[in-house]
């Protein structure tokens, strides 16, 4: 494996309805067969919260606003198991929209679910799991051990 010379700058969005529960979509198996919350890389120019607002419709289909900056993780554990160093910004926001997430990249996600975020579906993708901790804690950093 050879080692990357960057490292990329993504965001990961919980997205939550009016029953505390968040939206996760399952990897399709060519992306990592995980279950995750939705998000991408950050273009470059562009903000954390305009980025949020672009995945989360590229990917699920349904308008946000507002999305919140509550957190950053390093995700190092991906970085020592694939070699793709990756930094997620952790966003936050609420939907309550008419219009449900539909799949819009079903070569990218099989199928999403709204669960507790105390009881995550396996397997689950790093960057995913280190912002729901964060989000549950109220903490900022992920401190990786």
């Amino acid at each position: 494996m050879s080692q990357p010379t960057h490292v990329i700058v993504g965001v990961g969005v919980i997205i939550t309805n009016q029953y505390g529960q968040i939206l996760l979509g399952k990897r399709s198996s060519k992306h990592a067969p995980y279950w995750s919350i939705f998000g991408g890389h950050v273009d470059p120019g562009e903000t954390f919260e305009t980025c949020a607002i672009r995945e989360i419709k590229e990917e699920i289909g349904i308008d946000i606003t507002n999305p919140t900056v509550f957190g950053i993780s390093n995700n190092l554990q991906t970085y020592q198991q694939e070699g793709k160093h990756t930094v997620s910004i952790c966003l936050h926001v609420e939907y309550n929209g008419d219009k449900p997430p539909q799949i819009m990249e079903p070569d990218k996600c099989e199928s999403l679910m709204w669960v507790s975020p105390n009881a995550l579906p396996e397997p689950h993708f790093e960057a995913s799991r280190n912002a729901i901790e964060l989000w549950l804690n109220q903490r900022f950093y992920h401190r990786c051990a």
